[in-house]
């Protein structure tokens, strides 16, 4: 009796027959008939142990896209597919275009990033020009099915916003999506604050245009695959760079949120948008996260999607440690008390200044006033090392503050639209930027 294993090479299966013929006399024993099933076993075993792993991949991981990211494209690829304005009609009357095919025809896959000599604003805008101003681009041959906005915490990258630029702007018109990028530029030299900047940036973007998705980028992140495309999911917040260079092209936790990630409107207003009491590096991504997730309760009732590993990665753009961006002291002791603080610390506590906004040929920038850091890390001095920094005192603290013209915010939610009022506290110093959402 032979054991019948169809996955058994050839050469090996006659090998094992001539084997089982020599000993057909000695089957008669039930020791040795056990011996030769074991032999049998360990042959099989030994000689298709490769293809069997094999086989079992395939099995468990059917459904993961495979790309060859040796092999990277141009991450111009296809653009000159792209249709320019159409003239007027004659009627005056729009044609009817069709709605953008899913997923796009211009797709390419993994795609090359270029980190070294960024170009100049004036040249990635000549390899653009379709991107109207403010960075907005539509399809002009079909009716998009995603219309993103892209907030980008910023200050002091000006390389890393030009490489930035050079690389989405491609990535993203090969998609076939109606997009606008938003630079949210924290003025002033106080501790640098992304989560507060990324709350700004979504009101601002839904101000203007009715978008129906909200990406956080990082500055510093470059995707690598134009399938890893910029839309949200309609019931979860999704975190999109799943695999960045950085770590090894792993996720490093199963909470982490950071680097890239998108929410619907409804999504924002259902987390309480992001907090605004990190200053410094580190801990508000974790946070934010746990505004969707946090052990085994979801704080908004809501969940993390991500694309598979293989489709979202990213390359991260090397530098420094940023000055007024040091590592968050608080961040753990903030984090521990999220499940109590997120219904406060968010949209609904947000006070910001609008200093200044500009309609730039490749983005919308926007320069706003988003307050100090109650807790600044001390400043270096020549002071001994034993020296000890005195405190500000309250008097002074509440003084500086005082000079601000801090916007109290209220935000309601009206027949299915955003609605935010402002009002000012300090009406005398600038004008009151009115705050709207539709």
């Amino acid at each position: 009796m032979l054991l019948h294993l169809s996955f058994v090479p050839h050469h090996s299966y006659y090998v094992l027959s001539a084997v089982m013929l020599c000993c057909g006399r000695a089957l008669d024993s039930p020791c040795t008939l056990a011996l030769l099933v074991g032999f049998q076993f360990a042959f099989v075993l030994y000689f298709s142990l490769g293809g069997f792993r094999s086989l079992v991949s395939v099995l468990v991981h059917s459904s993961e896209p495979e790309f060859d990211y040796s092999r990277p494209h141009d991450v111009y690829t296809n653009l000159s597919q792209l249709s320019a304005l159409p003239p007027p009609h004659p009627s005056g009357a729009e044609p009817q275009l069709r709605s953008c095919l899913l997923p796009s025809p211009l797709l390419v896959g993994p795609v090359s990033v270029r980190l070294s000599s960024p170009l100049s604003l004036e040249e990635i805008k000549e390899k653009n020009p379709l991107v109207t101003p403010g960075g907005h681009y539509r399809p002009t041959d079909c009716e998009p099915r995603h219309h993103t906005a892209i907030v980008v915490p910023y200050r002091n990258r000006q390389s890393h916003l030009r490489t930035l630029l050079y690389h989405l702007h491609p990535f993203l018109q090969r998609q076939q999506i109606h997009y606008g990028i938003y630079i949210i530029h924290q003025s002033g030299n106080s501790t640098f604050n992304r989560a507060k900047l990324l709350n700004v940036g979504v009101r601002e973007a839904l101000k203007e245009e009715d978008w129906g998705c909200i990406f956080l980028h990082d500055v510093d992140l470059l995707p690598e695959n134009d399938h890893n495309t910029y839309t949200c999911h309609p019931q979860y917040p999704t975190h999109l760079s799943v695999a960045m260079d950085k770590f090894r092209y792993r996720l490093p936790y199963p909470q982490y949120f950071g680097g890239v990630s998108a929410i619907t409107p409804d999504q924002y207003l259902k987390m309480n948008g992001f907090p605004n009491q990190y200053w410094g590096w580190g801990g508000e991504d974790d946070d934010i996260a746990a505004r969707h997730w946090k052990g085994q309760v979801r704080l908004s009732g809501m969940k993390i999607v991500r694309p598979p590993v293989a489709v979202g990665h990213y390359k991260m753009i090397k530098h420094k440690g940023d000055k007024g961006n040091e590592q968050n002291p608080r961040r753990f002791d903030l984090l521990k008390h999220t499940r109590l603080n997120w219904r406060s610390d968010g949209l609904n506590s947000l006070t910001y200044e609008v200093l200044s906004k500009e309609l730039e040929p490749l983005y919308t920038n926007l320069s706003v006033n988003i307050g100090e850091d109650p807790h600044p890390p001390p400043k270096k001095s020549a002071l001994p090392k034993n020296a000890s920094y005195p405190a500000a005192r309250p008097k002074d603290r509440e003084k500086d503050q005082g000079t601000l013209g801090w916007q109290s915010t209220q935000v309601t939610k009206l027949e299915g639209h955003l609605k935010v009022t402002n009002t000012s506290s300090d009406v005398g110093q600038k004008d009151v930027v009115k705050q709207e959402i539709v």
